[in-house]
């Protein structure tokens, strides 16, 4: 597929919504306040900023200029340069093809919740047992996946520009006010203030190397790095368009929208908790289980509103991830086979349907498939692998096919094609050849560790 003819974003506004759409997932909502809460609150916020205008600015620059450049997704971008590297390229490929099916069953989740706020079962939602009967059944959390996927494959249907783009425009609008509406309203819960001075301001006593790791890879996850994602939306980037001012922007975009999630989870758990850290939890239990406590806990209608308000501008932020992944997959499949968008949408659809079905009868009739006695769910292996280990592995071997292979020159030629310097290419030079490998094998060899922590327990 040649690059005149591939679709294409209209403009800056949109390429810099749709792919900050991608960035902001998940991972935002729970996993950023998570690890800032576990990490040290404001040094983390330091650490993680610094980061994000370095580490994160020069990856994001080299994938969205490596597609723009190519025109192809990261299943061809890589070979289109160089025929020898091209296996990077169907790594990368893998990664959005593990990722989209068990995200999807966690977004099936968020839409259950959003249901059950929607008519009022607040006080059933905020119960102790209510989220492991709920994904332990056999049918219903099916059900939710099927249209949570359905959804996302129906906007993916549609294209770029009237799928993709016009669906950003509408949602990251709507996301960033009810999470600013959200975290304003919390922040005037009884004891909210002290959750809020513990996240924002920097204690250098807790800073360690932990932290910084913690904030890496938090940054790396969040901003949709070494999954296909951005070479394939750069891909779709117009020539005209700064790739630059866009990484900018999509970063703040990105890091604005975690520290607003944090204005709202940390503070609020700590009114509910009384200043209990511990009550953060982690990863499904903080959504699902604590934060449900915490709007059962406001008085009258407060908390069935606020509640609604949260899992709406959850699923929205869980959508713009799924439609993201899709897409990308979707783009590697007609670029490979030269297949129809619509043919395409639902062979993606389907595929992620049957690798989906796993993740989600894993809590359930599927349970004794685990690790370590049910403590690693097939959910976790589908994670670890693509997110703990093949990630790093294709953010590491980007960096060394960019800053040694193709030359950082190369992409720097391609981001001032808009006829404006890129100041910045030093620090990206230096980023991509020298610290960036440093710093991705370090996230590597940490979560390998951490895995095998975990197995040892």
């Amino acid at each position: 597929m040649s690059h005149a003819k591939r679709s294409s974003f209209s403009g800056k506004i949109g390429f810099v919504l749709a792919a900050a759409g991608s960035a902001v997932g998940l991972g935002n909502i729970w996993r950023f306040p998570y690890l800032a809460a576990k990490y040290g609150g404001g040094i983390f916020l330091l650490v993680y900023l610094i980061l994000a205008v370095t580490f994160g600015f020069a990856l994001m620059c080299g994938e969205i200029a490596l597609g723009r450049k190519t025109g192809k997704s990261a299943i061809e971008a890589f070979g289109a340069l160089n025929k020898k590297y091209a296996f990077v390229g169907v790594l990368a490929s893998v990664v959005p093809m593990l990722i989209l099916p068990y995200y999807s069953v966690i977004g099936g989740w968020v839409a259950k919740y959003l249901f059950v706020f929607s008519t009022g079962a607040i006080k059933q939602s905020a119960q102790d047992t209510f989220f492991t009967d709920f994904i332990t059944k056999p049918f219903e959390p099916v059900g939710w996946f099927l249209l949570f996927i359905a959804v996302t494959a129906i906007i993916v249907l549609f294209g770029v520009e009237k799928g993709i783009e016009k669906v950003s425009k509408i949602m990251m609008p709507i996301l960033i006010v009810l999470t600013i509406g959200i975290a304003i309203y919390v922040l005037f819960l009884p004891g909210a203030i002290d959750g809020l001075i513990y996240y924002v301001k920097p204690d250098f006593s807790k800073f360690s190397a932990t932290t910084v790791l913690a904030a890496m890879g938090q940054l790396f996850y969040s901003m949709s790095l070494a999954m296909g994602i951005m070479i394939t939306y750069g891909s779709y980037m117009k020539k005209e368009v700064s790739i630059n001012s866009s990484v900018k922007q999509i970063e703040f975009f990105d890091t604005g929208i975690a520290f607003l999630a944090g204005l709202m989870i940390i503070p609020a758990v700590f009114s509910f908790s009384g200043g209990d850290e511990a009550a953060l939890g982690k990863g499904p239990s903080l959504m699902f289980i604590t934060l449900p406590k915490v709007f059962n806990s406001i008085n009258g209608v407060g908390g069935t509103i606020v509640g609604i308000a949260f899992f709406v501008l959850v699923l929205f932020a869980a959508l713009t991830s799924s439609i993201s992944l899709m897409e990308t997959v979707v783009s590697i499949f007609r670029d490979k086979f030269g297949w129809g968008r619509k043919f395409t949408c639902i062979v993606v659809a389907l595929g992620s349907i049957a690798l989906g079905l796993p993740s989600s009868l894993g809590f359930g009739v599927w349970s004794n498939f685990s690790l370590q006695g049910g403590n690693i769910t097939i959910l976790d292996m589908f994670d670890i692998f693509s997110n703990n280990i093949l990630m790093p592995i294709v953010a590491f071997l980007t960096c060394i096919f960019i800053g040694y292979v193709i030359k950082p020159q190369t992409l720097v030629d391609e981001i001032e094609s808009d006829g404006k310097a890129f100041k910045r290419k030093g620090l990206f030079t230096v980023m991509i050849k020298y610290i960036a490998p440093i710093c991705i094998v370090l996230i590597l060899v940490s979560s390998v560790l951490d895995v095998l922590g975990i197995a040892k327990i």
